[in-house]
């Protein structure tokens, strides 16, 4: 994506934020907690989806996982198609890397072009100096900049923040507080666990438990709506997500998922 988490704020084809009676709240600040021993990978998957933007197939995007070397490797892709690629073309490819126990991140890449722009964009976390570092280069002008911001000792990016989740329990009624940087400060992120609702894709119907994310604090606050849909089960499936902001409604549906 830039994912769900960024598509309230430029138009991305991609992706990665009602209190019960006794709501949970993880940890009194933003807080990573590692996965549980129960909490399996989807590794060797593939996601794909199909977008909507204002009833028109917007396009397709694909998320995939696996492990290498203690860590785990998140791939995605989106790529616009039909009016909206006339309107705004978008071929993005996104790479994460997390510790699969703490769920910590330790790099991201991104090759992002989007309308007139084209960029790639490495970030490093460095928790030994506390700090994010993002090289990103202007394929167009080849001009490159260097950005470092102050980082707590974990955070999510935004790819593994969607797998973050879906380890949670996802009670409805809990909230999950957590800590996200996407190379620019970092922003807190509260995941509501809304409800459970069946959604009905081409790849099937779907128990699901609806999860809404929304920043509490930085530049994204206030800035649209999202959910996702996770399958009501032990693999939690993102089986569908969902944008709102200004310029429309964005909705991701799961089309199949492939296996190596």
């Amino acid at each position: 994506m830039r994912s769900l988490l960024h598509a309230a704020l430029p138009f991305t084809v991609c992706v990665l934020i009602a209190f019960a009676q006794q709501p949970a709240t993880i940890g009194p600040i933003s807080t990573v907690h590692p996965a549980p021993d129960t909490y399996v990978f989807p590794n060797g998957q593939t996601y794909v989806y199909e977008a909507e933007w204002r009833l028109w197939n917007a396009g397709t995007a694909r998320i995939s996982m696996d492990e290498a070397g203690g860590n785990q490797h998140i791939t995605a892709s989106a790529d616009a198609s039909g009016v909206v690629a006339l309107l705004y073309p978008v071929h993005d490819r996104f790479q994460s890397a997390f510790d699969r126990h703490t769920f910590c991140s330790h790099t991201v890449s991104k090759h992002t072009e989007e309308g007139f722009h084209s960029r790639d964009t490495l970030i490093n976390y460095d928790y030994n100096r506390g700090r994010s570092v993002l090289d990103e280069t202007n394929l167009k002008t080849r001009q490159a900049k260097r950005v470092e911001h102050e980082i707590p000792g974990c955070v999510i990016d935004i790819l593994s923040g969607i797998f973050y989740l879906s380890a949670q329990t996802l009670a409805p009624g809990a909230n999950y507080v957590f800590p996200l940087n996407d190379g620019g400060d970092t922003i807190q992120i509260r995941a509501s666990v809304e409800a459970r609702e069946q959604v009905k894709t081409q790849a099937g119907t779907f128990a699901t438990i609806r999860v809404s994310p929304e920043a509490v604090s930085g530049p994204a606050k206030s800035r649209g709506k999202i959910w996702i849909w996770y399958s009501d089960d032990a693999r939690r499936i993102p089986v569908q997500m969902r944008a709102r902001a200004f310029w429309g409604t964005l909705t991701f549906r799961l089309l199949r998922i492939e296996k190596k």
